[in-house]
């Protein structure tokens, strides 16, 4: 089955800057997809996890973190809804956090940021290297989107649930 890329930290604020749909088209012998400007690829071609770490790696002109998961793991938690008893509202936003690994130990869920007061950030569960959670649109969101790193004690990088929609709709045209 095909393989997601996710990389973290780029195209943010002018740092780590490149063009995700150059890199798709570098990497066309591996039949890639690009999803968004965030650094998001579906591979569809067979290739190991090494073999397509070390292209990335040669192609992009920094270095990232990436993340690797197999396209049968984003299509089994896009197919439990862990949004069901949750607003659907134009100022509430719907995320996935990728963990580079499977942590070691994980905080309880569901928690909420602040801890009281209105939430701005929630985590409402994990299910193995996945993290799904709701924001409000706020700027403070965003310092507390980079705390996940050391709470769950690897490297997290985050995604709209629109965009894990449409790797999940790349991934059922026949990847």
């Amino acid at each position: 089955m095909a393989l997601v890329v996710l990389l973290r930290g780029v195209n943010v604020g002018g740092h780590r800057t490149f063009r995700p749909t150059t890199l798709a088209k570098q990497l066309k012998h591996l039949d890639a997809v690009n999803i968004g400007a965030a650094g998001t690829f579906v591979i569809r071609r067979p290739v190991t996890r090494a073999q397509l770490r070390a292209e990335l790696v040669s192609r992009l002109p920094f270095n990232a973190e990436i993340m690797i998961c197999q396209g049968r793991e984003i299509v089994r938690v896009m197919s439990q809804n862990h949004f069901a008893d949750q607003p659907t509202r134009p100022d509430i936003m719907r995320f996935v956090s990728v963990l580079s690994r499977r942590p070691r130990s994980a905080p309880p869920m569901p928690m909420s940021f602040p801890s009281s007061g209105t939430w701005l950030l929630r985590l409402l569960a994990r299910d193995n290297r996945f993290v799904f959670g709701l924001y409000r649109r706020h700027m403070k969101v965003i310092g507390y989107l980079g705390t996940f790193d050391r709470l769950f004690g690897v490297p997290v990088t985050t995604r709209n649930w629109n965009t894990m929609t449409a790797i999940a709709r790349v991934l059922g045209k026949g990847a």
